[in-house]
């Protein structure tokens, strides 16, 4: 039995936070608070367009966030300054222990990025963080025009990955998308970042928690 890991990407292996630093000259103090605005409404957005059958890339959602973040914040954003902003979305900061973890287990298990995000985008966040080399592929939703945590993406993710009837296992922070992939058959290993925060309140739980990528090696161990 192989296991194929599928690693989300955005808050798992990179994270959206960083662009908080970015909207410092934009927002002052106010920086960190409308990073996490945008990104809230950037999976907002995703799932209302998974929902509505009106699909639209997530590069497009990602625009529109930011838009709505800055206008909740009463913040002017010239149209020059939104494609700076979104041009640096494709540079976020990976997470200290994506890349030792991702090139521990190269070799040791079939691993993929899978993501909400667009081939091109998925290949320059991870090559500007040097992660590419540590992957065996790209799953990108971009492919079934829809968007986590619809079935048909998780279903796509296996078929994508090659492991049909090898057990597939998400490794994501988003407990919505533990979720989707637990609801969709898959195994699912949700990394909690921030030890404040607890999983969602569902009939769904992971397979594992971990509260870093560093652990990920041990408990695969343990599901050998």
């Amino acid at each position: 039995m192989t296991i194929h890991l599928a690693f989300d990407v955005y808050g798992t292996l990179v994270d959206p936070q960083g662009m908080a630093d970015h909207l410092r000259d934009d927002c002052g103090e106010r920086a960190a608070a409308v990073s996490r605005l945008w990104r809230q409404k950037q999976l907002e957005f995703s799932f209302r367009r998974g929902l509505m059958r009106d699909y639209a890339d997530f590069g497009t959602c990602t625009r529109q966030a930011l838009r709505t973040a800055m206008s909740s914040y009463g913040i002017d954003l010239a149209r020059a300054r939104e494609d700076k902003l979104m041009q640096a979305y494709l540079s976020l900061p990976a997470f200290a222990d994506a890349g030792p973890v991702l090139k521990e287990l190269a070799g040791e298990y079939p691993c993929f990025a899978f993501s909400n995000g667009t081939p091109e985008a998925l290949e320059q966040v991870l090559g500007a963080n040097d992660l590419l080399d540590h992957l065996d592929g790209l799953v990108s939703v971009d492919a079934v025009r829809s968007f986590k945590p619809d079935p048909a993406v998780y279903a796509y993710a296996r078929r994508a990955t090659g492991a049909f009837d090898q057990p597939l296992c998400l490794v994501s922070s988003n407990a919505w998308d533990v979720i989707g992939a637990r609801a969709a058959g898959l195994m699912a290993i949700w990394v909690q970042r921030d030890l404040d925060q607890p999983f969602d309140d569902w009939e769904l739980a992971p397979s594992a928690v971990i509260h870093g990528l560093q652990a990920l090696p041990e408990v695969l161990e343990q599901f050998g």
